[in-house]
């Protein structure tokens, strides 16, 4: 079968596509597509690799030889389902494969705000604890994690990792109802009162209209003043302008963000340009170790060889 990787760079260098090349009579790789870029590209693929490039109904309609999408990520908003379905195209997607690094990348991000050891080995190479009266410079302290209050919004597999984590800290974990759910199920909280408890609020839902917008003024407004927001899901979950604000007039304590609304953002973005000290932002790299990324591609591979012997593995469409 023939295929093209239509955004490679999406990946490192260092990651392998054997398995997928095994799986193919010819794969076409592209670092980057534009918009403009697609239709030519896909003209003659039976088989479509993407993590990001956007695949409308008007351009699946012009690719008659097309027979599989294979999204190399967990997030579909790229792709027109019902247009793909219509036109008996099947459409996979893959998920799991991050658990273990979004989870290392939340509590690094918590014990670096709680913690502090950049604040604390400045201290020493600056030359404070060597004129210090005691044997112990205490600067900015730290905090324990055990103790606090974690709530999870998108109990999958990534929201699960981070529970056990949290639980092996000793952190209490509340997990998140869908918001605006009419009944609450066993083990679950509803979201507008978890918000309200929540020392950390960490977010992995998908991006769907319900989840649009979740973290906003009048939520943010009702968390406590001491609260974390973490999120690693995706930037249109949260009101941005809501967020700063927020952070400004000390409605939470501290964000960290790694997605924000527009990837990779202009160099005026309003979080970037306004950026408080208490607001974190990293480059939607909290699923990317190494490791991850392989177990992608390589998941990818196993969907291409599902959909070959006619098997219903990961499909959405």
């Amino acid at each position: 079968m023939k295929a093209v990787f239509l955004d490679r760079q999406t990946f490192s260098e260092n990651i392998c596509l054997d398995d997928l090349t095994r799986q193919l009579t010819h794969l076409e790789v592209y670092d980057f597509t534009a918009p403009s870029q697609v239709l030519t590209r896909c003209q003659n693929a039976e088989i479509i690799l993407t993590n990001k490039v956007e695949l409308t109904a008007e351009l699946l309609e012009q690719l008659p030889q097309l027979k599989l999408v294979c999204i190399t990520a967990t997030g579909i908003n790229n792709i027109d389902i019902d247009a793909a379905k219509a036109l008996n195209i099947a459409v996979t997607n893959v998920s799991g494969y991050a658990k273990q690094s979004v989870a290392q990348y939340v509590f690094a991000q918590l014990l670096n705000y709680f913690s502090q050891p950049n604040h604390h080995s400045d201290n020493v190479a600056n030359g404070l604890w060597q004129h210090s009266a005691s044997f112990c410079l205490h600067g900015n302290g730290s905090i324990e994690l055990a103790g606090k209050t974690l709530g999870i919004v998108g109990y999958g597999s990534l929201g699960q990792a981070v529970a056990t984590i949290a639980q092996a800290f000793g952190m209490q974990v509340l997990i998140s109802e869908r918001p605006n759910a009419k009944a609450i199920r066993a083990g679950r909280i509803a979201f507008e009162q978890l918000t309200q408890q929540v020392d950390i609020l960490s977010l992995h839902c998908p991006q769907t209209l319900d989840t649009e917008q979740l973290i906003n003024a009048a939520v943010l407004k009702k968390m406590k003043k001491s609260a974390v927001l973490i999120n690693t899901a995706r930037g249109a979950l949260v009101n941005e302008t809501d967020l700063l604000q927020a952070l400004n007039q000390g409605e939470i304590a501290h964000a960290i963000l790694d997605v924000i609304s527009q990837e990779p953002p202009s160099a005026d973005h309003p979080l970037l340009r306004e950026q408080p000290s208490n607001l974190v932002i990293t480059a939607h790299i909290a699923w990317a170790s190494i490791e991850a990324q392989q177990r992608l591609i390589n998941l990818v591979a196993d969907n291409i060889a599902a959909f070959k012997q006619g098997k219903l593995v990961n499909r959405i469409a």
